[in-house]
């Protein structure tokens, strides 16, 4: 079998890649493990517009906020479901300091940031002391949806292969690839957190990174909105809600932690004031970077050997994005934003 690219990796990367390589005009297989909890299945989807102490734009938002709103749009009708809505985060400042940090930002640039007239208006749900600030719009993206109704057409179209890949089955020929009897003009590296120790890219500086969130029975809150106190609350529908979540640097494994789990409920208890139940706890390796830019582009080596990875926490904000560009550059009509561009490491990946 002959297709133009072998896309390695069903996350959010490498669907966005295998859509746009579609809608291209361009054959592809694509092949992954069906993993219950990696990144992209354990993430809440939220595109905040803002980060940091500091409360400063996320990088690249102007373009990549109305970008993501419309792939994610189009996608869906694609597919025939809901992949994300509009939506805002009630920011509940954890000290005076945060609350001047909000309104030093507002007065500065109130892009994204609103006051509300009366910040007592969440005190029936929530303890706290200091006001909140108001982000908006936000966007959240039904990621769990999104991966296993695309999954599905992957089968129906017999373009996907369920499995691990193994390294040990590629064979590079000049220009080209081969997997079995798959022979493609190129590979493109989805692999999530497998990326920090594959053999063409380990170089790269990867940081991977753990994250746990706990999934919780909220039955009083309203779903309309985000909710943020140095965790955050984001709807699941059924008054379900993801509460996390951690950025652990230095961990052993992926398993879900006791002292995760036993902290967000003790801070739920003293931020609400209905009902929680614990419903289920969830943990993964995000594919994270030292200089927090996303990795995209083809090995200066192995020209036809390419990545799409190092999101990080903004996969859902970044793959629409650079996925596009990524084809773009596959077909000659574009190139990719010199700051995620791979080439940017030409000299660490020239080592053997």
């Amino acid at each position: 079998m002959v297709v133009d690219v072998l896309v390695v990796g069903q996350g959010i990367c490498g669907t966005f890649l295998a859509w746009n390589l579609e809608n291209a005009g361009l054959s592809y297989k694509v092949i992954d493990a069906p993993l219950p909890n990696t990144a992209s299945k354990s993430a809440a989807g939220i595109i905040n517009p803002v980060t940091g102490r500091r409360i400063v734009k996320t990088w690249m938002i102007d373009e990549i906020l109305p970008f993501a709103r419309q792939q994610y749009t189009l996608l869906g009708a694609q597919l025939g479901i809901s992949c994300i809505r509009e939506t805002d985060i009630i920011d509940f400042f954890t000290s005076p300091q945060m609350r001047l940090s909000f309104l030093k930002r507002h007065g500065e640039d109130p892009t994204f940031l609103f006051k509300p007239e009366d910040e007592s208006g969440w005190l029936s749900h929530f303890k706290y002391d200091f006001g909140y600030g108001v982000i908006q719009p936000c966007l959240q993206v039904e990621l769990a949806n999104i991966l296993a109704t695309f999954r599905r057409g992957l089968e129906h179209k017999q373009q996907l292969i369920s499995g691990k890949f193994d390294f040990q089955k590629l064979v590079i020929e000049g220009n080209t690839v081969s997997y079995d009897d798959i022979h493609a003009s190129s590979i493109v590296f989805c692999d999530g957190n497998e990326g920090a120790v594959n053999p063409f890219f380990k170089a790269l500086p990867f940081a991977p990174n753990k994250g746990e969130a706990l999934i919780v029975h909220i039955p009083e809150l309203p779903a309309g909105h985000i909710y943020k106190k140095g965790l955050n609350l984001a709807p699941m529908g059924e008054n379900l809600f993801w509460a996390g979540s951690t950025y652990e640097w230095d961990f052993k494994n992926s398993h879900p932690s006791e002292a995760f789990r036993n902290n967000t409920l003790q801070l739920l208890e003293n931020w609400l004031r209905g009902p929680v139940e614990l419903v289920d706890h969830i943990a993964s390796i995000r594919p994270a970077t030292l200089e927090r830019r996303p990795f995209a582009g083809f090995h200066p080596v192995h020209t036809c050997v390419g990545i799409l990875n190092g999101m990080g926490s903004k996969g859902c904000s970044l793959a629409p994005y650079f996925a596009m560009q990524l084809v773009q550059q596959i077909t000659g009509q574009g190139n990719i934003d010199r700051e995620a561009d791979i080439q940017r490491f030409r000299n660490l990946l020239f080592r053997p």
